[in-house]
């Protein structure tokens, strides 16, 4: 009696994660994690090939401390190819934002006026000591 061989295995689903934002502005690629193992990433699109079934994906970043942590579940299908949108935080006090559609940044409007502010205490004496001259 000849012994079958066992049948092939499924064909790989695919994470496409986008890692939004980028180096000019954050300078920190954020570190991602599939089922808890790290795995190489970049700003833009990556593709990581994961066995047919129910998943974890977690990003965050590394400074001086651990910031922007956000995990996503996802389930995907032999063939199929699931997109999922990271963005770590601009403020590093923050957790990051990760789902199904493009996130926005956390902290970016809270970030851009604290420049503002900044950018005013030092215009507002410049102006003045010009105006008294």
């Amino acid at each position: 009696m000849s012994q079958l061989p066992p049948p092939p295995p499924p064909p790989p689903g695919y994470l496409r994660l986008h890692l939004q934002g980028n180096r000019m502005l954050s300078m920190i690629t954020p570190s991602i994690h599939i089922d808890g193992y790290p795995v190489p990433a970049r700003y833009g699109e990556n593709v990581y090939p994961v066995v047919p079934g129910q998943h974890a994906v977690a990003g965050h970043a590394q400074w001086m401390w651990r910031f922007g942590h956000a995990t996503q579940a996802f389930q995907v299908a032999p063939g199929q190819t699931v997109d999922i949108f990271y963005a770590a935080p601009a403020l590093t006090f923050l957790s990051g934002r990760i789902g199904f559609e493009k996130q926005r940044t956390p902290g970016l409007v809270a970030l851009i006026a604290l420049f503002a502010v900044l950018l005013l205490l030092v215009i507002v004496p410049i102006v003045a000591i010009a105006a008294g001259a």
